[in-house]
């Protein structure tokens, strides 16, 4: 009997979860210093961008029903992908000790053990069979989340004088777009299973990019109208209690699932020989112990190094498939030169993030590689033209 894929719903659900995240509470915070409307304009413009990306990552998997790790054999071969597996569940392993780090300045590391835990019962449950737990959990975060909102924005309070120039507009945009693109090495792990792929990879994107640009906003707005940057005095300065620790706890959770989830596919991989939910767990496992020893305290340098990986990344795969239609490298083991063009683009990346652009990098980065991507093509098939 052939396998059930998943409904447009489900997909939906997943990356609703995925957007309720304190992570992106917190990097909404850093915007406070352009002013509301500026923060606003940035965070738009940041979604829009990288919500593109995302669409496109998700549909290479959604029509090729492969993982995410699977669909990068497509541009770089069999054993150049690795590379980006490896780098995948670093970032993941990242993700997921940066999880319970920042939350409670008091016994971090049991709320540490509580959301591992919880994130191991989320493994364990599987993906397929958490329809009703994470519909419950969702519905709850929600409303939780609308109350949070209501307490910020309409409670009367006036906002803080701490416009300044230290943050740039492009640098926001940058910011913005860093959390969705983010999620590119991630997004097809869902979407290979989708019995719509068109419309299952459109609602998730949609889906993912509203939440993320009202999770950015309470934070730019926590930071902007209580004048506090911390997760922690920003529940208790809007008066919440156990209702905090339910938001904290909870988003926490449901988003780190997907990254211990994605961790486990990726190692997959890596080596077919590794169970795919034994890994995600001892991914779990791994970052819980990192959240206890290594404190993260400020996630934008992490987030540009995100950038600057899986930016030319989806540049080369989006030039491959939807451009040149070859991206057959998964029957070699290294695509040198695509390689070598990402390497490029990873180089021109951290150059950009020293030019300030009202767009952030991230866009002109894929640009570029893009374009040097086509030249290259059209070059190799001149050459052998010629032969």
């Amino acid at each position: 009997m052939e396998k059930k894929g998943t409904s447009v719903f489900s997909n939906g659900l997943i990356w609703f979860g995925a957007g309720v995240s304190i992570a992106e509470i917190l990097t909404g915070t850093y915007f406070a210093p352009l002013g509301f409307g500026k923060a606003m304009a940035a965070i738009l413009l940041g979604h829009l961008i990288g919500g593109l990306m995302m669409f496109a990552a998700g549909m290479i998997g959604a029509r090729e029903k492969k993982s995410a790790m699977e669909t990068v054999k497509m541009s770089f071969g069999n054993k150049g992908s690795l590379l980006f597996a490896i780098l995948n569940v670093l970032q993941l392993v990242g993700w997921t000790a940066l999880a319970a780090n920042g939350i409670f300045s008091a016994g971090e590391w049991v709320w540490a053990l509580v959301i591992g835990v919880l994130i191991f019962v989320w493994i364990l449950v599987g993906l397929t069979n958490l329809g009703k737990l994470n519909t419950v959990a969702m519905a709850a975060l929600f409303i939780l989340t609308l109350v949070l909102f209501k307490v910020i924005f309409l409670g009367g309070n006036g906002a803080q004088s701490i416009v300044d120039e230290s943050l740039s507009f492009g640098a926001a945009v940058e910011l913005a777009v860093a959390m969705p693109l983010s999620w590119l090495p991630l997004i097809s792990d869902y979407t290979r299973e989708a019995e719509k792929p068109l419309a299952a990879t459109s609602v998730s994107v949609i889906v993912y990019s509203i939440v993320s640009i009202f999770m950015y906003m309470i934070g730019m707005g926590a930071a902007i109208y209580t004048g506090e940057s911390d997760i922690a005095q920003i529940m208790l300065k809007a008066g919440f209690g156990i209702v905090g620790l339910l938001i904290i706890v909870f988003s926490t959770v449901t988003t780190t699932f997907l990254d211990a989830y994605s961790a486990g596919v990726s190692c997959v991989s890596i080596s077919g020989k590794i169970p795919e939910k034994w890994a995600a767990i001892l991914v779990t496992v791994i970052g819980t112990i990192a959240a206890i020893v290594y404190p993260m305290d400020n996630i934008t340098d992490f987030l540009y190094l995100i950038g600057s990986v899986f930016a030319p990344m989806i540049a080369v795969q989006i030039a491959d498939y939807f451009i040149l239609k070859k991206a057959d490298s998964f029957r070699l083991s290294f695509n040198i030169l695509n390689l070598i063009i990402w390497l490029i683009g990873f180089v021109l990346y951290r150059i950009l993030m020293h030019v300030d652009t009202p767009v952030g990098n991230t866009l002109p980065d894929m640009v570029i590689t893009i374009i040097i991507c086509l030249i290259v093509n059209a070059v190799c098939k001149a050459v052998s033209k010629q032969k």
